[in-house]
């Protein structure tokens, strides 16, 4: 089937409500996609920060297929060995003492499945999160998230519960929380927000403005966890460990699954009937995240992470055009703020006509996601055609 096929049935039978760029693919191998002409790209989206160890990596399709040969799904009536083996594989990684693991299916469950554990565990009512933050489409997630572009038309759906702070202020943060504030939510990096960063004393602030206040701090990891900024999650950056943790997109390697991480006294409240999920942590996407953690390790791919990204912003940051405001981020989530949104669409362009996919967030902000296994040669590939349409 080619491009024009593809593109017509998609019109005639699928929702509309993605603005879908002009492209196809067929496979993938590395950090390359391969389209529907047989034109290669070299890919720093990833499926949106997804596809952290990019196309068909060896050991994660083997050990995914002979998963598939098995058994893919027997549902959370029965223990489940491969579920048990990747939370335990995530306590090793995760700060502070955040030791038992919920498997969900996305990003936008995890959060729902916090705030429904902050919720409970406090006996609270209320919620707050960062303006310009994104915690997911689902009807709390999409409360939780602070930009009226994504909750318009759907505010029935919207509680009162939610209010919101300016990233980055801790004061605004003070004026807004209360005593009877069940969660706070916040990203160690925007990414939808457009890569926008926040200093470290302002997570300690927030991590004892909560404590002062008795509310949970939850800090969402799907975009920025499972090594791409450079440490296994983001707020490691700032030595810093929440009540709660979720994350999501890199963990399963392209496989749909979430998670959210708390202690052992938090999660106890979550005790049978109060939540639940039929798909959530099944043999297959749970085998699939086991291979991520064990490959990650195994090619240090959080450590690579940490050094291609850094030379990576040295190189941006010394471009020297009057067309790039800002270039921001930590490890492999890089923002690159143009000057306007046209600037932006048109490196997007340029690249993509030159066999590079990249993303636009914001508005007016390049956003850099790559798979995590990328080298020199890929940022550098960038980087030369970044310049040429900013000189």
């Amino acid at each position: 089937m080619d491009f024009e096929e593809i593109k017509e049935m998609s019109q005639k039978y699928l929702f509309q409500n993605y603005g879908r760029i002009e492209a196809a693919f067929t496979h993938g191998e590395g950090p390359y996609l391969y389209d529907t002409e047989g034109k290669k790209y070299l890919d720093l989206v990833a499926g949106i920060a997804v596809n952290a160890l990019g196309y068909a990596h060896p050991e994660w399709v083997a050990a995914v297929q002979a998963q598939v040969a098995r058994m893919t799904h027997t549902s959370n009536l029965y223990y489940v060995k491969e579920q048990a083996e990747l939370a335990q594989r995530i306590s090793e990684i995760a700060p502070g003492n955040l030791d038992r693991t919920l498997f969900v299916n996305s990003g936008a469950e995890a959060n729902e499945g916090a705030m429904k554990l902050a919720v409970r565990y406090t006996g609270k009512h209320k919620v707050i999160s960062a303006l310009n933050g994104f915690h997911g489409r689902t009807a709390a997630s999409l409360g939780a998230t602070g930009q009226t572009k994504y909750q318009k038309t759907f505010e029935p759906l919207i509680s009162n519960a939610f209010s919101y702070y300016d990233y980055g202020d801790a004061e605004s943060v003070k004026s807004v929380i209360s005593k009877d504030t069940a969660a706070l939510l916040v990203e160690p990096v925007q990414g939808e927000g457009g890569v926008a960063t926040a200093s470290e004393e302002f997570f300690k602030a927030v991590r004892d403005i909560c404590t002062d206040n008795g509310t949970l701090m939850v800090v969402d990891e799907v975009q920025t966890g499972m090594g791409r900024t450079g440490k296994w999650f983001g707020i490691e950056h700032f030595d810093v460990v929440p009540d709660i943790m979720t994350m999501a997109k890199g963990l399963g390697g392209g496989t749909p699954i979430g998670a959210l991480v708390s202690t052992d006294e938090i999660s106890k409240v979550m005790t049978p009937g109060s939540h639940g999920t039929t798909f959530g942590g099944n043999p297959l996407v749970c085998t699939a995240g086991k291979a991520v953690i064990d490959i990650m390790k195994k090619e240090k791919l959080v450590e690579n992470a940490a050094s291609v990204g850094k030379r990576w912003m040295d190189d941006l940051g010394s471009v020297g055009s009057s067309k790039i405001k800002e270039v921001r981020g930590y490890g492999l989530i890089i923002g690159i703020e143009m000057d306007s949104p046209d600037t932006a669409a048109q490196v997007q362009k340029h690249c993509r006509d030159n066999g590079v996919l990249v993303n636009v967030c914001h508005g007016n902000v390049v956003r850099l996601i790559p798979p995590l296994i990328i080298g020199d040669a890929e940022k550098d590939r960038f980087t030369v055609l970044l310049k040429e349409c900013v000189f």
